[in-house]
């Protein structure tokens, strides 16, 4: 059973979806979506039961909304890319870079926490399935845009690659704190450097 002695001090100005929301996000990523019941999310939300399933029918639906929010926060760091550096795939992408840095050395980090639901969400119909799915996909299609927009000869095998290699690093990191992972950044810019577009 998770402990909620450490939740956050009660808000009531904020609306109890929101306060929901926020105490699954927090206690799904600590503990694990398995791990945590609905008893200890209204808990911390400083709400009940029946609040919870009035703003979600089901912890299933709770959890959706909670990747549902992950997901946009994801896409909204590519946004805000294009936004600092409009047309500019190299300075995007270098941007990126100094995120994945940021993510990969702080000391909280455990993980991608779409990729760890994905790890416990097991069964394919789960309605979270899709949404982990799509936002990877589409995390995927943005690297081989810019690599393309950058000049990059194949940029579909270069967005695998570095897909890959920091998706990995999320995961390691998790049970080697001092392993590669901390290197994936060093790692990312030799591999951008031996496929960087040749020189008219």
């Amino acid at each position: 059973m998770v402990s909620t002695l450490n939740r956050p001090a009660e808000t009531p100005q904020v609306p109890p979806r929101a306060r929901i929301l926020a105490a699954a996000r927090k206690l799904f990523y600590e503990h694990g979506i398995r791990a945590v019941g609905v008893e200890a999310i209204a808990e911390a939300a400083a709400t009940n039961k029946m609040t919870l399933y009035r703003h979600f029918g089901s912890k299933d639906e709770l959890v959706a909304a909670y990747l549902t929010e992950l997901a946009k926060e994801g896409d909204d760091l590519w946004e805000k890319l294009a936004r600092e550096y409009p047309g500019d795939a190299n300075a995007q992408l270098e941007g990126w870079l100094r995120y994945v840095e940021e993510i990969l050395t702080d000391g909280g980090e455990r993980g991608c926490a779409l990729t760890n639901a994905a790890v416990e969400l097991r069964e394919i119909v789960h309605p979270a399935r899709q949404i982990i799915d799509d936002y990877k996909t589409r995390k995927r299609n943005r690297l081989v845009g810019l690599f393309r927009d950058a000049g990059y000869a194949d940029p579909n095998q270069l967005a695998d690659e570095v897909f890959l290699l920091f998706e990995g690093a999320r995961i390691s990191i998790q049970c080697c704190s001092n392993g590669p992972s901390l290197r994936v950044v060093q790692m990312l810019r030799s591999l951008l450097a031996e496929h960087a577009p040749k020189p008219r």
